[in-house]
């Protein structure tokens, strides 16, 4: 039945009015404030944004190829483990098995990504490269199977749920609210591909394996990104 519901799930994503969506955003309305909010640490709780394997590959081109960044940042520098699901080994490092993974942190819990300029407003410095779930913040689609960043939502119209976020409420020009409309689709339709594939191809990684494994779309992988 799960199964069955997941693609039933991604046919009505595929399904979904680009038009009605960049209406329901006008509705709601939305402007980024710069405010870091959706980037940064909130007490304890880390920055957990979820990153695709492709936009993992891609974030690493993208310190590669900007002046910003003096090298190419590997796997490890992108990316983490999501949290979720793992537990503290004998050797106080994390152990276990998760799924997908999250947008690496600083050492305050802020997005790798994320600065702010002397006036506190704040930026990202592979903006051009962020993964979906940064380019839709902050919105997502009522469907099973899609996820809800930072909690659950505070507005909705139609099929669109707004999440906690002060741009909401602001002026939106129609041609912003397509644009984030279609990358809002595009989204939920990846995730409920990346949902899909890791569901057929999960295979408990077995006793034997130490240290933490996460299964992706592609299969297990170790911390690092390769292949287990």
């Amino acid at each position: 039945m799960e199964g069955q519901s997941l693609e039933a799930e991604l046919e009505r994503a595929r399904g979904l009015d680009v038009s009605e969506l960049a209406d329901a955003i006008e509705t709601i309305g939305f402007e980024c404030t710069r405010c870091g909010a959706c980037c940064t640490a909130h007490g304890e709780d880390e920055h957990t944004a979820t990153v695709f394997p492709d936009e993992v590959r891609e974030l690493q081109q993208a310190t590669a190829e900007s002046p910003e960044f003096e090298r190419e940042y590997d796997w490890r520098d992108v990316a983490r483990p999501m949290p979720y699901g793992l537990r503290e080994g004998p050797d106080g490092e994390p152990e276990g098995e998760t799924l997908e993974w999250a947008l690496q942190t600083d050492p305050c819990g802020d997005c790798t990504f994320y600065t702010e300029d002397d006036s506190g407003t704040g930026a990202c410095t592979v903006h051009d490269s962020r993964p979906l779930v940064c380019a839709t913040y902050p919105f997502s689609v009522d469907l099973a199977g899609t996820s809800q960043p930072m909690g659950e939502a505070v507005d909705r119209e139609g099929p669109v749920r707004a999440h906690e976020c002060e741009g909401l409420g602001r002026d939106i020009n129609r041609e912003d609210a397509e644009e984030l409309a279609r990358t809002l689709k595009e989204r939920a339709v990846r995730e409920l591909e990346e949902a899909i594939a890791v569901r057929d191809s999960y295979e408990p990684a077995g006793a034997d394996v130490d240290g933490v494994v996460v299964h992706d779309s592609e299969g297990a992988k170790r911390p690092d990104g390769t292949p287990l």
